[in-house]
Protein backbone atom coordinates (compact mmCIF):
# COMPACT_ATOMS: atom_id res chain seq x y z
CA UNK A 1 0.00 0.00 0.00
CA UNK A 2 0.99 3.28 -0.93
CA UNK A 3 0.52 6.57 0.83
CA UNK A 4 1.16 10.01 -0.32
CA UNK A 5 -0.08 12.92 1.40
CA UNK A 6 0.33 16.68 1.53
CA UNK A 7 -1.39 18.06 4.47
CA UNK A 8 -2.03 21.73 5.81
CA UNK A 9 -2.81 21.84 9.27
CA UNK A 10 -0.29 23.22 11.58
CA UNK A 11 0.04 20.23 13.83
CA UNK A 12 0.46 17.95 11.14
CA UNK A 13 3.51 16.91 8.74
CA UNK A 14 4.31 18.91 5.05
CA UNK A 15 3.70 16.00 3.50
CA UNK A 16 4.90 12.45 4.37
CA UNK A 17 5.33 8.87 2.15
CA UNK A 18 4.71 5.73 3.18
CA UNK A 19 5.35 2.47 0.66
CA UNK A 20 6.48 -0.88 0.70
CA UNK A 21 9.93 -0.03 -0.93
CA UNK A 22 10.57 4.04 -1.88
CA UNK A 23 13.20 3.67 -4.03
CA UNK A 24 16.43 6.29 -4.54
CA UNK A 25 14.74 7.72 -7.18
CA UNK A 26 11.88 8.56 -5.57
CA UNK A 27 13.62 10.08 -2.52
CA UNK A 28 15.20 12.59 -4.42
CA UNK A 29 11.84 13.60 -5.98
CA UNK A 30 10.86 14.15 -2.53
CA UNK A 31 14.02 16.02 -1.24
CA UNK A 32 13.23 18.62 -4.12
CA UNK A 33 9.74 18.84 -3.25
CA UNK A 34 11.10 19.42 0.55
CA UNK A 35 13.28 22.24 -1.00
CA UNK A 36 10.53 23.62 -2.83
CA UNK A 37 8.12 23.86 0.99
CA UNK A 38 11.31 25.28 2.25
CA UNK A 39 10.90 28.03 0.10
CA UNK A 40 7.35 28.62 0.82
CA UNK A 41 6.99 28.20 4.20
CA UNK A 42 10.68 29.42 5.41
CA UNK A 43 12.57 31.24 3.18
CA UNK A 44 12.03 32.28 -0.36
CA UNK A 45 15.18 33.84 -1.19
CA UNK A 46 17.87 32.20 1.33
CA UNK A 47 21.13 33.13 1.63
CA UNK A 48 22.60 30.88 4.13
CA UNK A 49 21.27 27.33 4.24
CA UNK A 50 22.57 24.99 7.50
CA UNK A 51 22.37 20.95 6.91
CA UNK A 52 22.44 19.07 10.10
CA UNK A 53 22.69 14.76 8.84
CA UNK A 54 23.88 12.59 11.11
CA UNK A 55 26.96 11.01 11.59
CA UNK A 56 29.37 7.89 9.56
CA UNK A 57 27.72 5.46 11.90
CA UNK A 58 23.91 6.05 10.35
CA UNK A 59 25.38 5.73 7.37
CA UNK A 60 23.52 2.56 6.06
CA UNK A 61 20.07 5.10 6.18
CA UNK A 62 21.42 6.79 3.33
CA UNK A 63 21.93 10.17 4.82
CA UNK A 64 25.45 11.25 3.24
CA UNK A 65 23.48 11.00 -0.36
CA UNK A 66 20.42 12.57 0.78
CA UNK A 67 22.36 15.54 2.41
CA UNK A 68 24.53 15.60 -0.78
CA UNK A 69 21.14 16.30 -2.63
CA UNK A 70 19.87 18.80 -0.21
CA UNK A 71 23.46 20.40 -0.98
CA UNK A 72 23.55 19.80 -4.73
CA UNK A 73 19.81 22.25 -4.93
CA UNK A 74 20.26 24.86 -2.54
CA UNK A 75 24.05 25.66 -3.23
CA UNK A 76 21.97 26.60 -6.41
CA UNK A 77 20.59 29.95 -4.63
CA UNK A 78 22.84 30.01 -1.00
CA UNK A 79 25.91 29.44 0.76
CA UNK A 80 25.38 25.66 2.23
CA UNK A 81 27.58 24.01 4.78
CA UNK A 82 26.55 21.21 6.89
CA UNK A 83 27.71 20.71 10.18
CA UNK A 84 27.47 16.05 11.00
CA UNK A 85 25.27 16.07 14.56
CA UNK A 86 28.62 13.77 16.33
CA UNK A 87 27.84 14.14 19.69
CA UNK A 88 30.66 13.57 21.60
CA UNK A 89 31.66 10.78 18.91
CA UNK A 90 35.30 11.11 16.49
CA UNK A 91 35.25 13.73 13.76
CA UNK A 92 35.05 12.08 10.44
CA UNK A 93 38.37 11.96 8.53
CA UNK A 94 38.17 14.06 4.96
CA UNK A 95 38.10 10.15 3.42
CA UNK A 96 35.13 9.23 5.75
CA UNK A 97 33.39 12.53 4.77
CA UNK A 98 33.92 11.88 1.10
CA UNK A 99 33.00 8.03 1.20
CA UNK A 100 29.88 9.58 3.14
CA UNK A 101 28.68 12.72 1.57
CA UNK A 102 30.23 12.48 -1.52
CA UNK A 103 31.18 15.66 -3.66
CA UNK A 104 30.11 17.82 -1.34
CA UNK A 105 33.48 20.05 -0.72
CA UNK A 106 35.43 19.37 3.02
CA UNK A 107 35.35 23.38 3.59
CA UNK A 108 31.90 23.02 4.13
CA UNK A 109 31.69 20.46 6.22
CA UNK A 110 31.56 21.93 9.85
CA UNK A 111 32.92 20.04 13.34
CA UNK A 112 31.38 19.93 16.28
CA UNK A 113 32.90 20.66 19.41
CA UNK A 114 31.12 19.42 22.33
CA UNK A 115 33.46 20.97 24.69
CA UNK A 116 34.38 24.53 23.49
CA UNK A 117 32.25 25.23 20.51
CA UNK A 118 28.86 25.41 22.57
CA UNK A 119 26.88 28.30 24.32
CA UNK A 120 24.85 27.91 27.14
CA UNK A 121 21.17 29.31 26.70
CA UNK A 122 19.43 27.56 29.72
CA UNK A 123 17.79 24.62 31.29
CA UNK A 124 15.35 22.14 31.77
CA UNK A 125 14.81 22.97 35.06
CA UNK A 126 15.67 19.52 38.14
CA UNK A 127 11.73 19.70 39.10
CA UNK A 128 10.34 18.69 35.23
CA UNK A 129 13.44 16.22 35.03
CA UNK A 130 12.01 14.84 38.53
CA UNK A 131 8.38 14.55 37.76
CA UNK A 132 8.89 13.10 34.52
CA UNK A 133 11.47 10.30 35.47
CA UNK A 134 9.31 10.25 38.17
CA UNK A 135 11.84 10.58 40.81
CA UNK A 136 14.53 8.47 39.31
CA UNK A 137 16.85 11.69 38.37
CA UNK A 138 16.01 14.63 40.05
CA UNK A 139 19.05 17.70 38.20
CA UNK A 140 19.26 20.30 35.39
CA UNK A 141 19.55 19.17 32.25
CA UNK A 142 21.72 22.13 30.90
CA UNK A 143 20.61 23.30 26.89
CA UNK A 144 24.44 23.91 25.85
CA UNK A 145 24.72 24.12 21.85
CA UNK A 146 26.73 24.54 19.14
CA UNK A 147 27.41 28.28 18.61
CA UNK A 148 27.51 28.12 14.97
CA UNK A 149 24.00 26.46 15.19
CA UNK A 150 23.29 29.99 17.51
CA UNK A 151 25.32 32.82 16.54
CA UNK A 152 25.57 32.41 12.72
CA UNK A 153 22.09 33.86 10.85
CA UNK A 154 20.98 30.56 9.30
CA UNK A 155 17.78 31.37 6.52
CA UNK A 156 17.04 27.63 6.46
CA UNK A 157 17.95 24.41 8.53
CA UNK A 158 17.53 21.08 7.51
CA UNK A 159 17.63 18.14 10.16
CA UNK A 160 17.90 14.76 7.93
CA UNK A 161 18.26 11.66 9.79
CA UNK A 162 17.32 7.48 10.26
CA UNK A 163 14.46 7.14 12.18
CA UNK A 164 14.90 3.48 14.24
CA UNK A 165 14.41 2.17 17.92
CA UNK A 166 17.00 4.40 20.76
CA UNK A 167 18.75 3.53 24.00
CA UNK A 168 18.57 7.00 25.25
CA UNK A 169 15.32 8.67 23.30
CA UNK A 170 13.18 5.04 22.46
CA UNK A 171 13.47 6.60 18.42
CA UNK A 172 16.41 7.98 17.28
CA UNK A 173 16.59 11.37 15.19
CA UNK A 174 14.20 14.21 14.85
CA UNK A 175 15.24 16.92 18.04
CA UNK A 176 18.05 14.77 19.31
CA UNK A 177 20.10 16.08 16.32
CA UNK A 178 19.93 19.30 18.33
CA UNK A 179 20.37 18.15 22.28
CA UNK A 180 22.99 15.66 21.48
CA UNK A 181 24.01 16.18 18.05
CA UNK A 182 25.03 19.41 18.83
CA UNK A 183 25.22 19.38 22.31
CA UNK A 184 27.63 20.18 24.75
CA UNK A 185 29.36 17.98 27.49
CA UNK A 186 27.08 18.79 30.45
CA UNK A 187 23.84 18.38 28.73
CA UNK A 188 25.17 15.50 27.17
CA UNK A 189 26.36 14.15 30.60
CA UNK A 190 23.19 14.96 32.18
CA UNK A 191 20.64 13.43 29.06
CA UNK A 192 22.55 10.51 29.48
CA UNK A 193 22.64 9.61 32.72
CA UNK A 194 18.92 10.40 33.51
CA UNK A 195 18.26 7.99 30.43
CA UNK A 196 20.08 5.38 32.05
CA UNK A 197 19.03 6.04 35.71
CA UNK A 198 14.85 5.48 33.75
CA UNK A 199 15.99 2.10 32.32
CA UNK A 200 17.60 0.99 28.83
CA UNK A 201 14.46 -1.55 28.26
CA UNK A 202 11.96 1.33 29.71
CA UNK A 203 13.75 3.72 26.56
CA UNK A 204 13.95 1.17 24.07
CA UNK A 205 10.99 1.43 21.73
CA UNK A 206 9.09 4.15 23.77
CA UNK A 207 7.58 6.73 21.50
CA UNK A 208 7.90 9.81 24.21
CA UNK A 209 10.72 8.69 26.84
CA UNK A 210 11.24 11.24 29.93
CA UNK A 211 14.18 12.33 27.75
CA UNK A 212 12.49 12.93 24.69
CA UNK A 213 10.02 14.71 27.10
CA UNK A 214 12.46 17.01 28.18
CA UNK A 215 13.99 17.82 25.11
CA UNK A 216 10.56 18.60 23.02
CA UNK A 217 9.97 21.17 26.15
CA UNK A 218 13.54 22.56 25.45
CA UNK A 219 13.27 22.01 21.40
CA UNK A 220 9.87 24.65 22.27
CA UNK A 221 11.08 27.11 24.90
CA UNK A 222 14.86 27.82 23.50
CA UNK A 223 14.62 26.81 19.24
CA UNK A 224 11.13 28.10 18.66
CA UNK A 225 12.94 30.86 16.92
CA UNK A 226 14.70 28.80 14.56
CA UNK A 227 13.80 28.46 10.58
CA UNK A 228 14.14 24.62 10.35
CA UNK A 229 12.58 21.33 9.36
CA UNK A 230 12.88 17.39 9.56
CA UNK A 231 13.51 14.90 6.99
CA UNK A 232 13.50 11.23 8.60
CA UNK A 233 13.40 7.80 7.05
CA UNK A 234 11.98 4.70 8.01
CA UNK A 235 13.39 1.70 6.93
CA UNK A 236 13.48 -2.22 6.73
CA UNK A 237 14.21 -5.20 5.22
CA UNK A 238 13.29 -6.49 2.18
CA UNK A 239 13.33 -10.10 1.46
CA UNK A 240 17.00 -10.76 0.70
CA UNK A 241 17.87 -9.18 4.52
CA UNK A 242 19.29 -5.85 2.58
CA UNK A 243 17.51 -2.56 4.06
CA UNK A 244 15.24 -0.49 1.93
CA UNK A 245 13.48 2.62 2.35
CA UNK A 246 9.81 2.43 3.48
CA UNK A 247 8.76 5.73 4.75
CA UNK A 248 10.26 9.01 4.14
CA UNK A 249 8.32 12.08 6.74
CA UNK A 250 8.98 15.84 6.60
CA UNK A 251 7.81 19.25 8.47
CA UNK A 252 8.32 20.76 11.43
CA UNK A 253 6.71 19.89 14.24
CA UNK A 254 6.41 16.71 16.11
CA UNK A 255 3.86 14.96 14.97
CA UNK A 256 5.86 14.42 12.01
CA UNK A 257 8.40 12.71 14.60
CA UNK A 258 5.71 10.68 16.04
CA UNK A 259 4.16 9.54 12.78
CA UNK A 260 7.56 8.23 11.90
CA UNK A 261 8.67 6.74 14.87
CA UNK A 262 5.10 4.56 14.81
CA UNK A 263 6.18 3.61 11.63
CA UNK A 264 9.48 2.68 12.60
CA UNK A 265 8.49 0.98 15.59
CA UNK A 266 5.76 -1.33 13.31
CA UNK A 267 8.59 -2.06 11.44
CA UNK A 268 11.60 -2.42 13.32
CA UNK A 269 10.82 -3.94 16.59
CA UNK A 270 10.48 -7.82 15.94
CA UNK A 271 9.25 -10.07 17.92
CA UNK A 272 11.46 -13.48 19.20
CA UNK A 273 11.56 -16.29 21.16
CA UNK A 274 14.41 -15.89 24.36
CA UNK A 275 17.58 -16.44 21.90
CA UNK A 276 20.04 -18.46 23.10
CA UNK A 277 23.10 -17.58 20.55
CA UNK A 278 22.75 -14.23 18.42
CA UNK A 279 25.68 -13.24 15.75
CA UNK A 280 25.39 -9.75 14.88
CA UNK A 281 27.66 -7.79 12.58
CA UNK A 282 28.78 -4.39 13.26
CA UNK A 283 30.47 -2.71 9.86
CA UNK A 284 33.99 -1.89 9.87
CA UNK A 285 33.56 1.20 7.94
CA UNK A 286 31.24 2.90 10.67
CA UNK A 287 31.81 1.01 13.97
CA UNK A 288 35.08 1.10 15.45
CA UNK A 289 34.59 1.89 19.51
CA UNK A 290 32.13 -0.76 21.80
CA UNK A 291 30.79 2.77 22.22
CA UNK A 292 28.67 2.88 19.11
CA UNK A 293 29.36 -1.06 18.20
CA UNK A 294 27.28 -1.91 21.60
CA UNK A 295 24.46 -1.05 19.72
CA UNK A 296 24.57 -4.86 18.61
CA UNK A 297 23.45 -5.21 22.72
CA UNK A 298 20.89 -2.45 23.16
CA UNK A 299 18.90 -3.76 20.25
CA UNK A 300 19.22 -7.71 21.42
CA UNK A 301 19.18 -7.46 25.06
CA UNK A 302 14.94 -7.68 25.05
CA UNK A 303 15.35 -11.05 22.90
CA UNK A 304 18.53 -12.56 24.66
CA UNK A 305 17.46 -15.56 27.06
CA UNK A 306 19.22 -15.59 30.13
CA UNK A 307 22.28 -17.65 29.93
CA UNK A 308 22.60 -16.78 26.37
CA UNK A 309 25.56 -15.57 24.27
CA UNK A 310 25.98 -12.78 21.99
CA UNK A 311 28.41 -12.52 19.23
CA UNK A 312 29.24 -9.28 17.95
CA UNK A 313 32.08 -9.67 14.84
CA UNK A 314 33.31 -5.94 14.44
CA UNK A 315 35.91 -5.92 12.32
CA UNK A 316 35.93 -2.03 12.58
CA UNK A 317 37.09 -2.31 16.53
CA UNK A 318 39.70 -0.15 17.54
CA UNK A 319 38.90 1.31 20.62
CA UNK A 320 36.24 1.66 23.30
CA UNK A 321 35.69 5.04 23.78
CA UNK A 322 34.86 8.04 21.40
CA UNK A 323 37.07 10.22 23.13
CA UNK A 324 40.13 9.41 24.98
CA UNK A 325 39.20 10.08 28.81
CA UNK A 326 35.72 7.97 28.28
CA UNK A 327 38.20 5.23 26.37
CA UNK A 328 40.36 5.50 29.51
CA UNK A 329 36.77 5.37 32.00
CA UNK A 330 35.92 2.08 30.26
CA UNK A 331 39.01 0.44 30.26
CA UNK A 332 39.05 1.87 33.85
CA UNK A 333 36.23 0.00 35.12
CA UNK A 334 34.68 -2.21 32.44
CA UNK A 335 30.87 -3.51 31.68
CA UNK A 336 30.32 -4.01 35.01
CA UNK A 337 26.38 -3.85 35.60
CA UNK A 338 24.08 -1.26 37.20
CA UNK A 339 24.53 -1.43 40.87
CA UNK A 340 28.70 -1.83 40.61
CA UNK A 341 28.54 1.15 38.29
CA UNK A 342 25.88 3.09 40.25
CA UNK A 343 27.84 2.88 43.57
CA UNK A 344 30.89 3.92 42.00
CA UNK A 345 29.72 6.65 40.75
CA UNK A 346 29.35 8.22 44.28
CA UNK A 347 32.79 7.04 45.25
CA UNK A 348 34.76 8.54 42.24
CA UNK A 349 34.97 12.04 40.61
CA UNK A 350 36.50 10.75 37.46
CA UNK A 351 32.64 8.62 36.77
CA UNK A 352 31.06 11.98 38.39
CA UNK A 353 32.38 14.55 35.38
CA UNK A 354 32.06 12.06 32.98
CA UNK A 355 28.66 11.22 33.33
CA UNK A 356 27.34 10.22 29.46
CA UNK A 357 30.19 7.17 29.83
CA UNK A 358 28.88 6.41 33.35
CA UNK A 359 25.58 5.43 31.50
CA UNK A 360 27.22 3.98 28.80
CA UNK A 361 28.87 1.44 31.02
CA UNK A 362 25.43 0.99 32.32
CA UNK A 363 23.82 0.49 29.06
CA UNK A 364 26.61 -2.18 27.90
CA UNK A 365 26.30 -4.30 30.53
CA UNK A 366 24.21 -7.62 30.58
CA UNK A 367 23.37 -7.52 34.11
CA UNK A 368 25.14 -11.04 34.16
CA UNK A 369 22.03 -12.35 32.26
CA UNK A 370 24.04 -13.60 28.96
CA UNK A 371 27.34 -13.06 27.83
CA UNK A 372 28.77 -10.77 25.51
CA UNK A 373 31.37 -11.97 23.32
CA UNK A 374 33.36 -10.01 20.07
CA UNK A 375 35.23 -10.77 17.86
CA UNK A 376 37.16 -7.60 17.04
CA UNK A 377 39.66 -6.29 14.24
CA UNK A 378 42.35 -4.62 16.15
CA UNK A 379 41.79 -4.82 20.14
CA UNK A 380 43.75 -7.51 21.66
CA UNK A 381 41.91 -10.41 24.06
CA UNK A 382 43.61 -8.63 26.81
CA UNK A 383 42.07 -5.56 26.11
CA UNK A 384 38.06 -7.44 25.91
CA UNK A 385 38.51 -9.10 28.76
CA UNK A 386 39.51 -6.46 30.71
CA UNK A 387 36.16 -4.43 30.33
CA UNK A 388 33.98 -7.96 31.25
CA UNK A 389 33.42 -8.93 27.53
CA UNK A 390 34.67 -12.44 26.37
CA UNK A 391 36.95 -12.56 23.25
CA UNK A 392 36.98 -14.50 20.62
CA UNK A 393 39.12 -14.74 17.39
CA UNK A 394 37.68 -12.08 14.28
CA UNK A 395 39.43 -14.47 11.26
CA UNK A 396 38.46 -17.70 12.93
CA UNK A 397 34.84 -16.34 13.80
CA UNK A 398 34.01 -14.95 10.19
CA UNK A 399 35.02 -18.27 8.88
CA UNK A 400 32.19 -20.36 10.75
CA UNK A 401 29.67 -17.64 10.93
CA UNK A 402 29.96 -15.80 7.34
CA UNK A 403 27.94 -13.00 6.77
CA UNK A 404 27.64 -13.46 2.88
CA UNK A 405 26.10 -16.55 3.89
CA UNK A 406 24.05 -16.18 6.47
CA UNK A 407 20.17 -14.90 6.30
CA UNK A 408 18.84 -12.91 9.32
CA UNK A 409 16.84 -15.16 11.69
CA UNK A 410 17.85 -18.19 12.23
CA UNK A 411 20.37 -20.09 10.74
CA UNK A 412 21.24 -23.46 11.32
CA UNK A 413 25.02 -24.48 11.41
CA UNK A 414 26.75 -27.67 9.45
CA UNK A 415 27.16 -28.73 13.12
CA UNK A 416 23.54 -27.96 14.01
CA UNK A 417 23.96 -25.23 16.15
CA UNK A 418 21.58 -22.90 15.93
CA UNK A 419 22.23 -19.61 16.00
CA UNK A 420 19.93 -16.01 15.01
CA UNK A 421 21.90 -14.11 12.89
CA UNK A 422 21.58 -10.04 12.53
CA UNK A 423 23.37 -8.55 9.92
CA UNK A 424 22.78 -4.73 10.95
CA UNK A 425 21.68 -4.15 14.11
CA UNK A 426 21.05 -0.92 14.67
CA UNK A 427 18.26 -0.44 12.39
CA UNK A 428 16.13 -2.50 14.88
CA UNK A 429 15.05 -4.08 18.16
CA UNK A 430 14.37 -7.39 19.11
CA UNK A 431 12.63 -8.49 21.81
CA UNK A 432 10.05 -11.01 23.41
CA UNK A 433 6.85 -10.38 23.75
CA UNK A 434 7.09 -11.20 27.48
CA UNK A 435 9.42 -8.12 26.96
CA UNK A 436 7.49 -6.06 24.94
CA UNK A 437 4.28 -6.37 27.36
CA UNK A 438 6.28 -5.97 30.54
CA UNK A 439 7.70 -2.45 29.69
Amino acid sequence: MTKNNDLENDQMPWFYEERENISRERILELIEKAVNEAFSRISQKPEKVLLLPPDITRAHSGAGWITEEFYRIFSQYADVYLIPTLGQHVPHTPEQNRWMFGSIPEEKILVHDWRDGVKNIGEVPADYVKEVSKGKADWPIPVSLNKMLLEEEWDIIVNIGHVVPHEVLGFANHNKNYFIGLGGKEMICASHMMAACCGIENNLGELITPLRDCYNKAENEFLAHLPDFYLMVVMDYDKNGNLKHTGCYVGDDPETYLMAAKASRKQNVITVPPLKKVVAVMQGDEFHSTWVANKAVYRTRMAMADGGELLIIAPGLKRFGEQPEVDALIRKYGYAGTPEIMKLWHENKDLQDITHGTAHLIHGSSEGRFTITYAPGHLSEEDIKSVNFNYTNLEETLKRYNPEKMKNGFNIMPDGEEVYFISTPSAGLWATEEKLALY
